[in-house]
């Protein structure tokens, strides 16, 4: 993902965004690997499953907003977060996540969400999402997965494949 994010953004320009507390450690650790900003979302639910308030703690005013997350399952709070983050001015927004479960009308939700792009592993099939949906970007794990099978056999760190980051 930080590949990923080194490839195609200035990274100068970004700010990594968690849409939850949840996912704070996983957004900061992103951040402080890229050398970048990060801001959350904090949620007030009415009751379970429902989002009465999201708010916004950090700024993304003229930056590249990149919500980053676990998975993604309807898009509902990706596509929220990211008309949150349109209010507050972010320039672009963007989301990456591990895994995209993308079930019901997620791709409709992605559609018409104010995200430029919606980036996934393949750690499930996506080859017919990304035929419907333009905004889905799909990072194969296969190198990764791949370089920690050679690793397991040598006896060499896999951790480490983990916390070093290609292009310093």
């Amino acid at each position: 993902m930080i590949w990923y994010l080194r490839e195609n953004f200035s990274v100068k320009n970004v700010v990594i965004v968690s849409p939850d507390a949840g996912g704070a450690k996983r957004a900061t650790s992103i951040a402080d690997r890229l050398n970048v900003d990060f801001a959350l979302f904090h949620k007030e639910r009415k009751k379970a499953n429902e989002v009465s308030r999201m708010i916004l703690v950090g700024n993304v005013k003229d930056k590249t907003a990149v919500l980053v997350d676990d998975m993604a399952d309807t898009c509902g709070t990706l596509a929220l977060a990211a008309q949150h983050l349109v209010e507050a001015g972010a320039s672009k927004i963007i989301a990456i996540v591990t895994h995209g479960i993308l079930s019901g009308n997620a791709l409709d939700v992605v559609e018409k969400s104010p995200l430029e792009r919606l980036v996934v592993t393949n750690t499930i099939p996506q080859d017919l999402n990304a035929k419907r949906c333009k905004k889905l970007d799909v990072i194969d794990v296969a190198p990764v997965l791949g370089e920690v099978v050679r690793r397991s056999h040598y006896g060499e760190s896999v951790s480490k494949l983990f916390t070093e980051v290609p292009y310093s």
